[in-house]
């Protein structure tokens, strides 16, 4: 019996999503916590899907072969100590590419149309801020130059919808080889403070690294163009959220939209997340956030927990090994 261990579950339902992912052949468990894991099935589990479970239970996993987080982001793991052990660690790549870019541009045009701007004015005043022409950000799209750092998937599908409306669209991406800019029809900058210059509205599609850890930093945001607006969907400390607040201060930057911070739930001690909380004058109508929530949808749900569950049953039943994020680390396999 080939076993597949879900430690840590939170789903209220029959799990069919991961069983249909799994396949015929394969057993899985499902267990609520991980002080409700048996040391028998840690021992003898041949796979995991889920959060990395603490490094206690790691010195458990006699026969596990694979260990897969259905996420996209994966800076909290001990890829080495995963690779000591023999053990891939997979991601799961490719559910909410659509979302998260989605959002990105949502966040984009409720600054550059005055959305949540109007909608405000119009609950303290319904008649006398009936304004149209009050409206602090507009913007004609085509008109505007959108920035992309990051041109994987969800940077490249925010490409995409960008050009839909006409933009002209440049990206920044050292990691990717000469051509993806002729294959989509854009531009390539050849540094940040380039394509921050150039740019009237930026949008960041990193993953959070050593290298991309506040990348998005004071020196960066002095390099650009006056009345920037700056979108986060990818990870909160890959901006100097601090850096942030000082270039709104000077008007650098217009306007934000973030959908993730650097600590999580806001800290209101941050300067900028207390001037937003507090709607200090100055800041008003210019920070929009959101609670980590651009990946989520019923249909990202189902696919999340259905392709982690399919990446854990190819390496399995056939030996395929997708989205290995510990491949260097990895001196040997179970």
């Amino acid at each position: 019996m080939t076993r597949v261990l879900w430690p840590q579950t939170r789903w209220q339902d029959d799990y069919k999503p991961e069983r249909d992912g799994l396949g015929e052949g394969l057993t899985p468990e499902f267990v609520e916590r991980y002080d409700a894991v048996t040391e028998e099935q840690w021992r003898n589990c041949d796979a995991i899907v889920g959060a990395p479970p603490p490094a206690k239970y790691m010195e458990l996993l006699d026969k596990c072969r694979i260990f897969v987080k259905p996420a996209v982001g994966f800076d909290e793991i001990d890829l080495k100590a995963w690779g000591d052990l023999g053990i891939p660690v997979c991601n799961t790549p490719d559910y909410g590419t659509r979302e998260v870019a989605d959002h990105a541009m949502a966040l984009m045009l409720t600054l550059t149309k005055s959305i949540a701007f109007h909608d405000e004015q119009l609950r303290a005043e319904p008649r006398k801020n009936w304004r149209p022409a009050l409206n602090p950000f507009g913007q004609r799209m085509a008109d505007c130059t959108f920035g992309v750092v990051g041109l994987g998937r969800i940077g490249g599908a925010a490409a995409l919808r960008a050009k839909a409306f006409d933009m002209d669209v440049v990206f920044y991406d050292p990691y990717k080889p000469n051509g993806y800019d002729l294959s989509l029809g854009i531009r390539r900058a050849d540094s940040l403070e380039d394509l921050f210059a150039q740019s009237d509205i930026v949008t960041v599609h990193t993953p959070l690294n050593d290298e991309t850890r506040n990348l998005i930093n004071a020196d960066v945001l002095k390099a650009a163009k006056k009345g920037l607006i700056l979108i986060n969907t990818a990870r909160g400390p890959v901006v100097d959220i601090d850096a942030l607040y000082d270039a709104l201060k000077d008007n650098t930057v217009l306007a934000t939209g973030l959908d993730v911070l650097p600590d999580e739930p806001a800290n209101l001690e941050k300067p900028l997340i207390k001037a937003w909380h507090e709607g200090e004058d100055w800041l008003r109508h210019r920070v929009i956030i959101t609670p980590h929530s651009a990946f989520f949808t019923p249909q990202s749900m189902r696919d999340i927990r259905g392709f982690s569950a399919r990446t854990a049953a190819r390496y399995l039943r056939d030996g395929r090994l997708e989205n290995c994020v510990n491949e260097q680390f990895l001196k040997h396999r179970r």
